[in-house]
């Protein structure tokens, strides 16, 4: 529709299509402060650099539309400037603008004449350029990034300033090489960042890059590599594609990355590329049908309708990138109508000849033969084109830089001394300026800030449009419901070496990229930290964690609780026992004067049975969360009163020994001696033997309650830990001989026919005390040791129980059930004169009789 505006006003203004035009005349405008301009209005394709032999002048033939609208842009805000009264008032700005053709070489002529001395075409040679006042107090451009760090180390030697409208290579921002270099458009860095970000929001970690071989393609492919190897997005595929030439478009080794690519599991290719070498790689891919991809753009071509245009793109895939969001300038749609009209009118054109030709013309030549031959269809379709904001800022951001420097305001300038390039300079930096009611500023770098529109490719009527899908502007946001992509039902592309892991499992890289990996389960006591982790974490001593855990969880205490089955089974059994105890001394005490019970000693037959009560009573400090008291009692509590036990049986057991064994002359003498004070003497003996071992044991190697973290897989063990094992046995020694010693003096001895057997008892009560303990050492050891509390409960109850029941049940049965037997001549040897001496002194004499 803009088109068919344009061939109508020109159709009205009676210019036939096709007819000269006189824009090339209108690219210089005199004025007291002139601004160079270096411009693309030609195509690099027509250059013909590569056959140069002499450094003559070189022409560009073909018109580059962008490059001239970006020309009319500047001459716009010039002439904003010159026709406003705020900015400088009392003031006109003039401009110089000249083709680059986008070549360095081409570009060098007019920076040279940029240089040259007022009134001159020569530049000065001097000690001290303070006083240097060249033609120009500030250049607009260059487009290009190869051309401009060309350009900008010549203007820096000058301290001439510099404001690109396209130059995005990084290594612009570097002030130390380009103090004097700003521009209106941001850093391919950002740019880099923004595509990072993408592929991070759309989980495509397993891409392709390619880039042209120039300063852009090379400087931005390599800013995304590293870029992107930092977010852990791997790059399969790397390559340059070689700039077009006369002989044709040849990728070289690309061709071969493109087939890689084609048959690979990459499906996303990020292209940071010039127009012309994307032209050539998307011409070769249409050419040999290789599937669809996706293509994240480059600002370069992305807009460029010399791809848009080629033939068949509309079969290559998705197309999207980022543009950097300028103001909308509807003005500049009439302006251009208005530059094209004039210069198609012969009169205006004419009063243009008229005027003498400046020494620019002399040196340089005709600025744009190629202008002169443009239409309104090639120029009005890159009307809208991105980065003509940025060129009109351009302009915007050198007046208000000289608005500083001559301390303008309202009523005029006051400043009399003209105005040099480096006193400029120094208002530019970290300037804020306006721009078509859009506030900018120059960071330290000569940046500016500007936000990121993510376009794309929609295609209607064979020709794509731009629709905006997301924005940039420090992070990313996307709008998915607005994204159509090439695929079968509109489905999102995965671009992926290898699934993504799942929750609890890391990642093993196989390989050289670190996206190509097998998942591994975390195991019990790791967990997975974040989603990328190549190892898993372990957990803290105190925590636990499943397998494939994402975290851990805090151990609780574990300890022999009262309600668990085993201590309730052991309870059961402790309250079984202590009441057989109970019933055997109850018993004991009311048949304290019969013969059976003098026979089995008497008080101390009581005594021991007391001691066997307070051993059971000792399995009760098992239980529950041990303490220091607990782990110490638990000793006391089982060693003392077993020593009391054995004792009165060894007592026992040597009367046996005596009154069987040793001659009768000894045996009155010792039987004086087992008997009586003498009798409550050894126990107390051996009582006191067995504390002193346990306090030294205690105070020497006392048991400690520990927090075992290891050996339980959810749970923290809290137990008693014995220090020594050595220390441990020497506390059972003196029970250990005194078994060893009732087990010899009964072992040996010969029953007496007609007499009760009383050295059995004490023999099978001493095994059952071996067994118990000796079957305790393999079953302790061998047990996890979660159980060695209800190992050592129930080693202390079978020990009562074996000498329980095999040394005083028998007596019971006989007490209860056969009393018939309870008698001085079966049990004591004697008749009633001998129950009674042995009734007076205060002990029974056991003897031995047949086995019934």
């Amino acid at each position: 529709m803009l088109g068919l505006t344009f061939l109508g006003l020109v159709a009205a203004l009676g210019v036939r299509l096709g007819a000269p035009l006189c824009l090339s005349q209108q690219l210089s405008l005199p004025g007291d402060y002139i601004l160079g301009g270096l411009f693309p209005l030609g195509s690099v394709e027509d250059t013909g650099l590569g056959d140069r032999m002499q450094p003559n002048a070189t022409m560009c033939t073909r018109l580059s539309a962008p490059g001239l609208l970006w020309a009319l842009a500047v001459m716009m805000a010039v002439e904003e400037i010159n026709n406003a009264s705020t900015l400088l008032p009392g003031l006109r700005l003039g401009y110089d603008l000249f083709d680059t053709c986008s070549e360095p070489v081409v570009a060098m002529k007019p920076s040279l004449v940029f240089m040259a001395k007022a009134g001159s075409r020569s530049i000065g040679a001097y000690c001290d350029y303070t006083q240097y006042q060249p033609r120009v107090l500030a250049v607009i451009g260059p487009h290009s990034s190869e051309v401009a760090l060309v350009t900008g180390k010549f203007f820096s030697f000058f301290l001439m300033p510099q404001v690109s409208y396209g130059a995005t290579t990084d290594r612009l921002s570097n002030r130390e090489t380009f103090p004097s270099f700003f521009r209106t458009v941001p850093s391919d860095r950002v740019q880099a960042t923004a595509m990072v970000e993408l592929l991070r929001g759309l989980r495509w970690n397993w891409v392709a890059a390619v880039g042209s071989d120039d300063e852009y393609g090379r400087q931005g492919l390599s800013l995304f590599s590293s870029l992107a190897n930092a977010k852990g997005i791997c790059i399969a595929y790397e390559g340059l594609m070689p700039l077009p030439r006369a002989g044709g478009p040849r990728l070289g080794s690309v061709q071969s990355l493109l087939h890689q690519v084609n048959h690979s599991s990459v499906q996303v290719v990020v292209v940071f590329s010039s127009a012309h070498a994307t032209y050539s790689l998307f011409s070769y891919t249409i050419h040999y049908k290789l599937s669809p991809k996706v293509w994240v753009a480059s600002e370069a071509w992305l807009t460029s309708s010399l791809v848009m245009m080629l033939p068949g793109m509309e079969r290559v895939g998705t197309v999207l990138g980022f543009l950097h969001q300028g103001a909308e300038m509807p003005e500049f749609r009439s302006y251009v109508q208005t530059r094209l009209a004039q210069a198609a009118e012969p009169a205006y054109c004419a009063s243009l000849e008229a005027g003498p030709l400046g020494l620019e013309e002399h040196v340089v030549g005709p600025r744009c033969p190629q202008c002169d031959h443009a239409s309104p269809e090639n120029v009005t379709d890159g009307l809208l084109y991105h980065q003509t904001f940025a060129a009109y800022a351009a302009v915007y951001s050198v007046a208000h830089a000289l608005h500083k420097a001559l301390l303008c305001n309202s009523s005029g300038c006051p400043t009399q001394e003209p105005v040099r390039p480096w006193q400029l300079l120094e208002n530019m930096y970290n300037m804020s300026f306006r721009a078509y009611n859009r506030t900018l500023q120059f960071d330290t770098s000569g940046n500016v800030d500007l936000a990121y529109d993510l376009k794309l490719w929609v295609w209607r009527d064979q020709r794509p449009t731009l629709r905006t899908v997301g924005s940039f502007n420090g992070s990313l946001e996307l709008q998915f419901s607005n994204m159509i992509w090439h695929t079968p039902g509109n489905q999102e592309p995965v671009s992926q070496c290898s699934r993504q892991c799942r929750k609890g499992q890391v990642r093993r890289v196989k390989g050289f990229h670190s996206c190509c990996y097998d998942c591994v389960d975390c195991k019990a006591g790791s967990y997975q930290r974040h989603p990328d982790d190549a190892l898993c974490s372990k957990c803290d001593q105190d925590q636990w964690s499943p397998d494939r855990s994402t975290r851990c969880f805090p151990r609780k205490p574990r300890f022999l609780a009262w309600g668990e089955p085993a201590v309730l089974g052991l309870l059961s059994l402790l309250g079984i026992i202590l009441g057989l105890v109970l019933v055997v001394l109850g018993l004991f005490t009311w048949h304290r004067d019969s013969p059976l019970v003098q026979a089995a000693g008497g008080p101390r037959a009581c005594f021991g049975l007391a001691c066997l009560g307070l051993v059971c009573l000792s399995v009760l400090l098992f239980p529950g969360q041990p303490s220091t008291a607990s782990c110490v009692g638990q000793q006391l509590l089982l060693h003392l009163p077993l020593t009391g036990c054995l004792s009165t049986l060894f007592l026992q057991a040597a009367e046996i020994f005596v009154g069987s064994e040793l001659p009768p002359s000894w045996t009155d003498w010792l039987h004086s001696r087992l008997r009586g004070p003498w009798a409550w003497l050894v126990v107390l003996l051996a009582m006191l033997a067995e504390a002193a071992l346990c306090s030294w044991y205690l105070a020497v190697f006392p048991p400690v309650v520990i927090t075992n973290w290891h050996v339980l897989p959810t749970e923290a063990l809290v137990h008693c830990r014995v220090s020594s094992w050595i220390s441990f046995g020497v506390v059972h020694a003196i029970n250990a001989m005194l078994a060893f010693l009732c087990f010899l003096g009964t072992f040996l001895v010969q029953s007496r026919p007609g007499r009760y057997n009383c050295a059995r008892g004490l023999t099978f009560a001493m095994l059952a005390y071996f067994i118990t303990w000796v079957s305790y050492i393999p079953l302790f050891a061998n047990v996890h040791v979660v159980s060695h509390p209800p190992v050592q409960m129930g080693t202390i109850l079978f020990c009562v129980l074996g000498i329980l029941a095999t040394f005083h049940l028998p007596k019971c049965y006989l007490l209860l059930w056969r009393p018939d037997l309870n008698t001085p001549e079966f049990f004591l040897g004697g008749g009633p004169s001998d129950a009674r001496r042995q009734s007076s002194s205060g002990v029974g004499e056991e003897t031995q009789g047949k086995n019934k």
